[in-house]
């Protein structure tokens, strides 16, 4: 499609003059996208506008945050009528709006007997999540995936598998990875799912062998969101699960992308590896705030109340961004978005597939629900992060938001609201084509040059 245009909002300034700020005064690693950065003013729906006044069809939600729909009423209606009465209070005092939300997500969590903690981020919930096991297990060692993400601060840097995301080496961890979150590349990729979970199983026990005294426990992302959305078969943490059980090691499951019934099959990731029941620990974001800055840990009871310390949360918990998350929670239960999620994604990812069958360079379309990954590969098979790069410009050209990530970012990351119609999956797929199209044209020019 062609960009929408409108004018520009009052006071808007060109974005290339705001770059220039930015790059002044915001660290050189903080990252942007595109070769011109994007000013996003205001959006709507599935849409958003930059400065310049043009229209774009969102595909990455703020990185998976906008879950439901840019401008939602109802949640614009709560912040607006809590920003009215009261803004801040912190733990120390009772929050209506806390209580109830942390009720609604404990009776969804799966977990028995659960007790919610808030945060203001994935990060912090991550930071929260390592506190509790380590504590409980006394101990600081940790099982981790490789190819993970699981936050930017010291602690959870500490338990990313994913180099590109990880800028020391020291932490206060001991961290052991272990295989099973990549399931076309690696050792094992040739391997039937029964065989590949089996050899992840001996993987584990391996390294367990090896690790010395209690292990806290395991951090996985049930679909890794940064490494590329890649996951394993359905069953493999049910599988560690089983082998954990028997050491006493925890499970915390990172829902922070995966949660809120975006991969449509289920609410939670963890539930495609139920067999051995819930995990110890889940951690959550992003998509309850639907922009708001929520993020949050459930736990059993008897892991969250084993801090031997008094602890509180300044910004955790505000009375406007739980206000903001009961009425973006009750929205998409009210409107099934996890079902739009499964509809709306099987039709996205196999319009998908359809167009990479005659694109060589796309390695693999995979994912399920509104998380879709498009995996670029050079010649040799390797991620190309250049590919991923220009299809991210060529989409935006054609009026099309999207994200990137995997293995040296050659993957593109597909994630939209849970309200994205049929209309819109197939509007967003043809203009992703022809961009796919355009880079490869542009690459085997390159090649043949």
């Amino acid at each position: 499609m062609s960009p929408g245009s409108e004018p520009p909002p009052p006071g808007g300034a060109p974005a290339t003059h705001l770059h220039a700020r930015h790059r002044a005064v915001m660290p050189d690693w903080l990252a942007l996208y595109y070769r011109e950065p994007l000013e996003l003013t205001h959006g709507e729906g599935r849409h958003v506008w930059d400065s310049a006044g043009r229209r774009y069809l969102d595909f990455f939600g703020g990185i998976l945050t906008t879950m439901t729909a840019h401008a939602l009423p109802e949640v614009t209606k709560a912040v607006t009528e809590q920003a009215a009465r009261i803004l801040h209070t912190s733990t120390l005092y009772l929050d209506r709006h806390m209580v109830e939300l942390a009720e609604r997500i404990a009776a969804l969590s799966g977990i028995p007997d659960a007790r919610v903690f808030f945060t203001s981020s994935g990060t912090e919930a991550t930071d929260a999540a390592l506190l509790l096991a380590t504590a409980h297990r006394r101990s600081n060692q940790i099982l981790a995936m490789r190819n993970s993400y699981h936050g930017r601060s010291f602690s959870a840097v500490g338990v990313t598998g994913n180099s590109a995301w990880s800028p020391t080496s020291l932490s206060p961890l001991q961290t052991l990875y272990v295989h099973g979150a990549v399931r076309t590349r690696g050792p094992y990729a040739a391997l039937s799912d029964a065989e590949f979970t089996a050899a992840c199983v001996a993987d584990l026990e391996d390294v367990l062998g090896q690790a010395h005294g209690n292990v806290a426990a395991l951090i996985a992302e049930p679909v890794q969101g940064v490494g590329g959305f890649t996951s394993p078969p359905d069953g493999l943490y049910a599988a560690f699960r089983e082998v954990l059980a028997r050491r006493g090691i925890l499970w915390i499951s990172d829902e922070v992308q995966t949660g809120w019934g975006r991969t449509g099959d289920h609410f939670w990731g963890w539930q495609a590896h139920a067999a051995s029941g819930p995990p110890d620990l889940l951690t959550f974001a992003k998509g309850i705030g639907n922009g708001m800055s929520i993020g949050g840990v459930v736990a059993r009871a008897e892991v969250m109340n084993s801090l031997g310390a008094n602890s509180i949360s300044t910004f955790g918990g505000s009375p406007v961004t739980m206000a903001a998350g009961l009425a973006n929670l009750t929205h998409l239960l009210e409107h099934d978005l996890q079902g739009n999620a499964r509809r709306v994604g099987g039709l996205l990812i196999e319009r998908l597939r359809a167009v990479a069958a005659s694109l060589p360079l796309v390695r693999e379309v995979r994912g399920r629900g509104l998380m879709i990954g498009v995996e670029l590969a050079g010649p040799d098979g390797s991620p190309s992060p250049e590919a991923a790069a220009l299809t991210l410009e060529h989409a935006r050209e054609g009026g099309l938001l999207i994200g990137k990530g995997g293995r040296e970012a050659g993957t593109l990351r597909i994630a939209p609201p849970l309200s994205l119609t049929v209309a819109e999956a197939e509007e967003g797929a043809a203009v992703l084509e022809t961009a796919l199209h355009r880079t490869h044209s542009a690459l085997a020019g390159e090649e043949r040059a």
